[in-house]
């Protein structure tokens, strides 16, 4: 569904995106992850066609978006930036209005589409008095109103409360399940993510750092809690006995290949060092993606500075 290859945004001389490579399959919940300004909103920006690439092709539901945009996303929903609508009018009628700009929309769809995300009761209702999670499911109608195939949200939980982001995520799985959509969704809340999707990418300062299963992320790096008298010492030897190759929190460290907590623990005794605990410990995407971060910020280079171009 979608397909983008060596995908690239410039402004100016920023590279705000750099050679990003995506497959997202039909019928999947695909999780796209990034701090702000990690790059994620202009990737979507340009598979909407509404950012220009600078670098590379985005494919969406097999059409090249820069050159059959009509096509492209004809079957494409999005909830992108913040949803705007007319105060004045009832949700029902901003969806007439709103779908009329692009072609006429029954009301039956119209009727459809509210029922599904849960609005039936207020649909006619101004908007001026609707809370923040009815505006945002007000959105996500806008965004199945073309009836699509892909849908695209980008942070749909943004602002809701916790009962808001419960309902929207199951109104995201009821979706995927009953209407058999294909998701791409960025978040920054990574129990959501952990919960809703099946393969994440994650974007740091412009580029792609991992792609693949929450399964490949539970297990890329596995942390061990480490608890004595003197953590930063500790981690210090084991790190020049080459025993750890990571630490962080002041309490967790990763083993070296072939290193067990055996050898952790004999050595710190031998160094004078009491271990008061030590256990493995289950990988979180929390967990992954900080220690992503970390070690991306450690290997970062220098982004590019490409001088403008004279006109």
């Amino acid at each position: 569904m979608i397909e983008l290859r060596k995908l690239g945004k410039r402004f100016g001389t920023r590279w705000a995106l750099q050679e990003l490579d995506l497959d997202v399959p039909r019928g999947e919940i695909f999780g796209l992850l990034g701090h702000n300004g990690a790059g994620k909103s202009t990737a979507i920006g340009m598979m909407l066609g509404q950012v220009w690439p600078t670098t590379g092709a985005a494919k969406i539901c097999g059409h090249e978006i820069t050159t059959h945009r009509k096509q492209a996303l004809a079957r494409v929903g999005a909830i992108f930036e913040t949803p705007v609508f007319y105060d004045y009018l009832s949700g029902r009628k901003n969806l007439a209005v709103l779908s009329s700009y692009s072609a006429p929309t029954e009301a039956k769809r119209i009727d459809e589409v509210v029922e599904w995300v849960g609005l039936t009761g207020r649909a006619d209702s101004k908007v001026r008095t609707y809370s923040h999670g009815m505006r945002t499911r007000l959105a996500l109608a806008q965004a199945l109103l073309p009836d699509p195939e892909l849908l695209i949200l980008d942070e749909p939980s943004d602002g809701l409360d916790p009962e808001g982001i419960h309902e929207m995520r199951q109104t995201i799985q009821r979706l995927r399940k009953e209407l058999g959509l294909t998701i791409l969704l960025s978040s920054h809340l990574l129990n959501e993510v952990e919960q809703l999707c099946t393969r994440i990418a994650v974007l740091n300062q412009g580029r792609k750092v991992f792609e693949g299963s929450l399964a490949d992320a539970r297990t890329a790096q596995s942390w061990v809690r480490l608890k004595t008298a003197n953590f930063g010492d500790a981690a210090s030897l084991l790190r020049r006995e080459l025993l750890i190759t990571n630490a962080r929190d002041g309490a967790m460290v990763t083993l070296a290949d072939g290193v067990g907590t055996d050898r952790v623990v004999k050595r710190l005794v031998e160094a004078g060092m009491p271990v008061f605990e030590i256990a493995q410990e289950e990988q979180t995407l929390e967990g992954f993606y900080i220690s992503l971060m970390q070690e991306s910020r450690a290997t970062a280079k220098p982004p590019p500075v490409t001088a403008p171009t004279s006109s």
